[in-house]
């Protein structure tokens, strides 16, 4: 009696996602019963891949830990999720190496059908962005993948890290978390040598190493909300207020929180930034569709009128004026 191959497929699928599963679950979402789901694993372990199985009130069926699938069993959604994954992680520079994504993307074409591979190719070729894409610091990753692991079992790790003075020091940290934040990773903890909470660059740390000592998460610790708090803490040369006379909902998405804060006022929308840059700030202003008031620092408005002067040459340069 031959095993309808669709089934077995969709068994295998089942218990990559779902470890667990009971016969009877199993059976439910397959719509067969528990002796065929039986049959199906024997199918599957005459093939060389090893179903577990648990009895008792607990028990279910799952692959044995540490197996590795030879054959990639995706639907056409996960394919297609996997792929906008990657291309969106290129893209804002989650990616540790550039390398890794393009292999990794790669090698999923390879082992798809046709018939799903090339509408992904064509998705990956088509696809466009209205963000530029993001220039970023990539963290070795060995160092990433420690770091989320001793963070996840809450052990100390001792580092040894590259200051952006150049200098060199090792420490012992206790790894709260780690952010992706504009184009960098951070992890935030406590650095056993200054004893208080410091953020560190993970692409600047040289080495790791896990220690045995165990530590305790501070109750309600958020390391999103320390990075943002601590970034905005950070020194810049120009503190920025400007009162744009527009919607508070609309500026908000042209000037998202990274940038800018932005505060309702009876006459305007307040925006504060902060920046190391004047003439940044200027194209910041002039990208934006409503009238706005500098209120600080008047050194913009001298920025303003640089950009408005270029502007004016490029409005009457004719073509084939440009030096050569």
């Amino acid at each position: 009696m031959s095993h309808p191959l669709t089934r077995v497929l969709a068994l295998l699928e089942l218990l990559q996602t779902h470890a667990g599963l009971t016969g009877t679950q199993l059976a439910d979402r397959l719509g067969t019963d528990v002796r065929t789901v039986r049959r199906y694993t024997a199918h599957l372990r005459e093939l060389g891949i090893p179903v577990e199985s648990d009895r008792g009130r607990h028990g279910g069926y799952r692959l044995a830990r540490g197996y590795r699938m030879p054959p990639l069993v995706l639907t056409n959604d996960e394919a297609l999720a996997v792929v906008l994954g990657l291309l969106a992680g290129e893209r804002l520079g989650m990616s540790s190496t550039a390398a890794a994504g393009a292999g990794a993307l790669a090698k999923i074409e390879r082992v798809l059908p046709q018939a799903l591979r090339e509408p992904l190719a064509a998705m990956r070729d088509t696809l466009s962005f209205t963000a530029d894409s993001v220039n970023a610091q990539a963290p070795e990753t060995g160092v990433l993948l420690t770091l989320a692991q001793a963070s996840r079992s809450r052990r100390t790790v001792a580092l040894r890290y590259q200051s952006w003075r150049q200098e060199q020091s090792e420490r012992d940290l206790d790894p709260y978390g780690v952010v992706f934040h504009a184009g960098r990773w951070y992890v935030i903890g406590h650095d056993h040598h200054r004893d208080s909470l410091r953020t560190f660059r993970i692409d600047r740390i040289a080495s790791i190493a896990p220690r045995d000592a165990v530590f305790t998460l501070p109750a309600g610790f958020d390391p999103v909300t320390h990075l943002t708090a601590t970034l905005a803490e950070a020194p810049y040369r120009w503190q920025v207020e400007v009162l744009i006379d527009g919607p508070l909902g609309e500026i908000a998405r042209r000037l998202p929180s990274g940038v800018a804060t932005l505060a309702a006022q009876p006459d305007g929308v307040l925006m504060r930034a902060r920046a190391e840059r004047l003439d940044g700030m200027a194209h910041l202003l002039a990208s934006l569709e409503w009238p706005f008031t500098i209120h600080s620092p008047d050194e913009l408005r001298q920025s303003l009128k640089d950009l408005a002067g270029r502007l004016a040459e490029a409005a009457e340069r004719q073509p084939g004026s440009l030096s050569r």
